[in-house]
């Protein structure tokens, strides 16, 4: 047997018009909110395109899987081989036969995406760059991408290299939350020297906006301009890919547009903190008559500005819940709705254990069962 509760019973109103995203020049785009990991708006999101230099971002999360595994170290000192010195494209400068620090590399993949970069440490990880590429592909299947394939960690024009804009988004948004630390460290930096050269980063709303932080820039002929941007504004973070864009200037315009947009035209409302109680649900055989049931996370949801009273929150759980009952235990979902529409499934847990009765506690609560 099943058993609603209504938690937030808000008036439906009149069904509220969905913002309309601003025209957009480019071959494919899409902007979502990190905050609440909801879609605000997209043109044509599952299109396979040519990725360009954002491939980096998957070449990025594959190293920082190994810093964090202990794989690589930053201070560590890789070799450079004749084949990552000489690198086509965007180039750190890398010399062959003269060891590099990690951290350097990583730099030099990031702000100045240097294709020398990025092959001396998909060498110094997996041995040859096509090792390194399965890693790359293993991951993309992992994080959902089902439209992505790599053939090279650099980006360069491959005909079985492929991405899509929500592939990109998806990526992106996994390496912000699976490495902020790394992200925070590299993402927003502005220019790197190495080998006495000086680059900038080709991002440049890092310098026109305040608030963004990142990510990655791509360009070949073929892909047109490229540029996947994060910006924080007031707690809430906006992620937009834009790819095929006609110059620098117009991936630069038209990512900010859609930056703009998003946090202009809609709010994020949070109606659960992690940890706060929902509701208190009851307990049968249990040495505590009752359990109080929330969520492991904030749950956070994006709607359109000034419609927050459109949405309702629901609790569905299964019952008879019976113990024993461990902290963290899903015991059913929070189900969210916007003028009526599912909006959403977050499931609910216990915020605390609740071990079993004694046996007279036990025993009653079968017989109140077996007549209920």
């Amino acid at each position: 047997m099943r058993r609603a509760f209504l938690l937030l019973c808000f008036a439906a109103g009149v069904a509220a018009a969905e913002p309309k995203a601003p025209p957009v020049a480019g071959r494919a785009w899409i902007v979502a909110d990190l905050t609440s990991g909801q879609v605000l708006g997209a043109q044509r999101p599952d299109e396979r395109v040519e990725p360009a230099s954002l491939t980096k971002l998957m070449t990025a999360y594959v190293v920082f899987t190994a810093l964090r595994e202990g794989k690589l170290t930053p201070g560590q000192a890789v070799p450079v081989s004749t084949r990552a010195a000489r690198a086509a494209g965007s180039r750190m400068f890398l010399e062959a036969g003269r060891p590099a620090r990690v951290d350097d590399l990583v730099r030099g993949m990031i702000v100045q995406s240097g294709n020398d970069a990025c092959i001396a440490l998909a060498e110094a990880l997996a041995g040859t760059e096509q090792a390194f590429v399965e890693r790359m592909n293993r991951e993309a299947g992992r994080l959902g991408m089902a439209n992505s394939r790599f053939e090279n960690v650099t980006g360069l024009p491959h005909a079985g290299h492929y991405s899509s804009a929500r592939d990109l988004y998806l990526l992106s948004a996994a390496l912000i939350r699976d490495f902020p630390q790394d992200y925070a460290r590299y993402y927003a930096q502005k220019e790197f020297a190495y080998n006495n050269v000086v680059q900038p980063n080709r991002n440049r709303l890092l310098w026109l906006d305040a608030s963004v932080d990142g990510v990655k820039t791509g360009h070949t002929e073929s892909a047109g301009y490229c540029l996947v941007a994060s910006s924080r504004r007031n707690g809430r973070r906006l992620l937009s890919v834009l790819l095929g864009a006609s110059s620098e200037n117009a991936r630069v315009q038209e990512s900010q547009r859609l930056l703009n947009w998003g946090f202009q035209f809609f709010d994020s409302v949070r109606l659960y903190a992690a940890g706060e109680p929902v509701r208190s649900l009851e307990v049968w055989k249990g040495a505590a008559p009752a359990v109080r049931v929330g969520l492991a996370e904030d749950l956070v949801v994006a709607v359109p500005r000034g419609e927050a009273d459109r949405l309702r929150a629901e609790l569905v759980s299964s019952q008879p819940l019976v113990a024993p009952l461990a902290g963290g235990q899903k015991v059913g979902a929070v189900r969210v709705s916007f003028d009526g529409k599912p909006f959403g499934e977050h499931a609910a847990v216990t915020l605390e254990p609740v071990a079993e009765a004694g046996l007279l506690g036990r025993a009653w609560d079968t017989l109140r069962l077996w007549v209920k």
